[in-house]
């Protein structure tokens, strides 16, 4: 009837080849190359169990990385070297626990070429994903959003050509005329994804614009209980192993803060977390102390670009995003999470929550140390840009999960690196 372009025409979008393909190079060629030069087949066995394990790293790997690139605003190749160093680093740990005997330079070929290879996948595939949407039936007021590899294409009538789309988009919501029905409907059994466009939307920008606090996952006013407790006991776990690693670390910063800036180490805020209860959040000072009666509360809790108040010490400690670390001390008490919405100053909540609807259901979940809205917009205070750090709230609520969460903390990693997003 029509032709359709598949949403993954090309064979490296599939999962068998992208596996395939990593396993071949990565675990077999390596290991084909060591036991054809082999002086002894002493060194068999270790061979044999280090091209196990790869194998099962690689699998590992090749899924965490399909899962965690299907989210909006993954950049993919910015994850391959984290997905990968976890997929070998667990590899590598059962091999020392179990006291395996182990091939180290198979290991260390079949990581680097991992990496070689879906790097280059993703060069590869970076050209080719452009999409063709057809965009049928909207409702006036409703915007396109602007992304990158996207190109809408406008359906006026169901008479129209629909060739050479990998999509179709309209209000699913509205009451459409009997012939869209039926065209929505023939398009959706010749294999065309139809979507609800408010959904595609989201997916596209990862933000949540809700008309309606119904409007998440499960039509409730709350996120999945079970991940919610599961995380609130590996929170507490991983700050009370981080709070032993670092603190080595911390000493080393409170002194460098003592010795940069007079004032005290620690900077103590009341904001507003779960359930909207108040709470005292720990970080390290990275401003000169404001005299009293200098500003008004609000100004004091809000940091403008080139903020004169920040000292260079400070500003490398919030660049860097070291200045959060003592947030570990939130987590121990059950105040914060490692991911989750940014907590509010109170001051700053209470005028929010004047001024945009909606605003307290962010506390319906734990406030966090990283944020989605801190990864894809970075710090911002003002009202109007508050509301756009909303909408990305409210996604992080609607799709709260585990993959979610370990994107978020993968794009804070790069984000400690790159300074990007920090006043």
């Amino acid at each position: 009837m029509f032709a359709v372009k598949s949403l993954s025409p090309q064979p490296l979008y599939r999962w068998r080849n992208q596996l395939g393909g990593c396993l071949v190079l990565a675990a077999l060629l390596p290991y084909t190359v060591r036991w054809l030069t082999l002086s002894s087949t002493a060194y068999l066995l270790p061979l044999h169990i280090t091209l196990a394990g790869s194998a099962a790293a690689i699998f590992l790997g090749t899924w965490l990385f399909r899962s965690i690139t299907t989210y909006p605003g993954a950049e993919a190749s910015s994850y391959i070297l984290p997905v990968f160093s976890v997929a070998y680093g667990v590899l590598a740990m059962a091999f020392i626990v179990a006291r395996l005997d182990y091939n180290i330079p198979l290991l260390v070929a079949g990581y680097f070429i991992s990496l070689a290879w879906f790097f280059w996948l993703v060069a590869i595939l970076r050209g080719r994903q452009a999409l063709r949407i057809g965009v049928v039936a909207m409702v006036d007021g409703q915007q396109l959003p602007s992304v990158r590899g996207i190109h809408w294409i406008a359906i006026a009538t169901p008479a129209c050509g629909f060739d050479g789309l990998d999509a179709v988009t309209t209000d699913l919501r509205q009451d459409l005329p009997d012939e869209w029905d039926r065209k929505l409907t023939d398009l959706a059994l010749a294999g065309v994804p139809v979507y609800h466009f408010k959904h595609l939307a989201e997916s596209l920008t990862g933000r949540v614009e809700l008309e309606h606090l119904s409007e998440n996952s499960f039509g409730s006013l709350s996120p999945v209980s079970a991940y919610m407790s599961i995380k609130h006991a590996a929170d507490w776990v991983a700050a009370l192993v981080c709070g032993i690693l670092f603190l080595p670390a911390l000493l080393i910063i409170a002194v460098a803060i003592k010795f940069s800036s007079p004032g005290p180490v620690l900077f103590r805020q009341t904001r507003v977390g779960y359930r909207g209860q108040r709470f005292t959040v720990f970080k390290f000072r990275t401003m000169r102390i404001t005299p009293p009666g200098e500003a008004d509360g609000r100004t004091l809790a809000m940091t403008q670009t080139d903020d004169q108040r920040i000292y260079p010490l400070g500003r490398f400690l919030r660049t860097s995003r070291l200045d959060e670390l003592p947030q570990i001390i939130n987590v121990l008490r059950g105040e914060m999470s490692w991911i989750g919405p940014r907590p509010e100053a109170e001051v700053l909540s209470e005028w929010y929550e004047r001024e945009i609807p909606f605003y307290r259901y962010r506390h319906i979940v734990r406030p966090g140390i990283a944020g989605w809205a801190q990864v894809c917009q970075g710090h911002v205070v003002e009202v109007e840009d508050v509301r756009s750090k909303l909408h990305y709230d409210f996604y992080y609520i609607k799709n709260y999960s585990l993959w979610l969460d370990l994107l978020i903390a993968m794009k804070t990693v790069r984000i400690m690196v790159t300074g990007h997003g920090s006043k």
